[in-house]
């Protein structure tokens, strides 16, 4: 119970210069378990620093970390073996197919029956029917949730995705967020670095925003809302957002990595 109650990420005055360059000045926040948390900035603010201090790639000058309970100076091992890591790029072999991929990193990581644990991960992002075929073949949004169903491989209960719809179309982001969903409602706990404002008002239960290497506001959206005026009530005709008009024209559909498009009648 007690580690139940403890947060899954504790981070207290992180520094990290690079040379005359301040990256992080005193960055302070936690991550509940079973959460997503979103640090959110523009280019250079600091996210990727941060998860790579908290991933253990990288030292800071000052200030202490604690993920799953562990230091990440101090007790580096345990932390990787807490969490995954999915970078800003999808890290997928693409000449192996989507299946080979899983059962390789299953079998690195010494996993019984990793051919199971392959097919289990293909239903959960919907790829099955995609197993068989080069990872090349992929849209954007299908390698992108067969990096993230590799970084799954091992159950870790915590997982850091550096920018993970970076150069995604809208329709293979909302994919990418859907895993994100799947991921906290059987209890993992993700932290998420994002540019995008909708990202993170659409994943995150907390939202901290990093600028020039502090965090300048942490809370949840409704938080942040109340830092504004109260907004005023106004008749205002709704239009669709474009983002809404191309999904209904490509159809949105994320079963088995194919597309549906929606055809309208005039």
């Amino acid at each position: 119970m007690t580690a139940q109650r403890t947060p899954a990420i504790q981070v207290r005055g992180l520094e990290k210069s690079y040379k005359e360059l301040r990256v992080l000045r005193g960055v302070d926040f936690e991550v509940a378990r079973g959460s997503v948390f979103a640090l959110l900035g523009s280019n250079g603010a600091g996210k990727t620093t941060a998860v790579r201090i908290l991933s253990t790639l990288l030292r800071a000058d000052a200030g202490t970390a604690r993920v799953n309970g562990f230091d990440v100076a101090t007790q580096a091992a345990n932390v990787r073996e807490s969490i995954s890591l999915t970078g800003q790029f999808a890290a997928v072999d693409e000449i192996l197919t989507g299946r080979e991929n899983l059962m390789l990193v299953a079998r690195l990581r010494h996993l019984k029956n990793p051919g199971e644990v392959a097919d289990d991960l293909l239903e959960r992002f919907s790829l099955t029917e995609a197993a068989t075929r080069r990872a090349s073949t992929y849209s954007g949004g299908m390698r992108r949730r067969l990096d993230i169903a590799m970084s799954l491989i091992g159950d870790p209960p915590i997982i850091f995705l550096d920018e993970p719809t970076t150069g995604l179309d809208p329709q293979a982001r909302i994919e990418v967020w859907q895993a994100v969903r799947d991921l906290t409602a059987r209890g993992t706990t993700v932290l998420l670095t994002t540019q995008y404002l909708e990202e993170a008002e659409q994943l995150a239960d907390r939202i901290a925003i990093l600028h020039q290497g502090r965090i300048i506001v942490d809370g949840t959206l409704a938080d942040l809302k109340r830092l504004l005026p109260p907004a005023k009530v106004e008749y205002v005709e709704k239009q669709p957002t474009l983002e809404e008009i191309f999904l209904t024209l490509v159809g949105a559909d994320r079963t088995n990595g194919h597309d549906h498009n929606v055809r309208t009648n005039t």
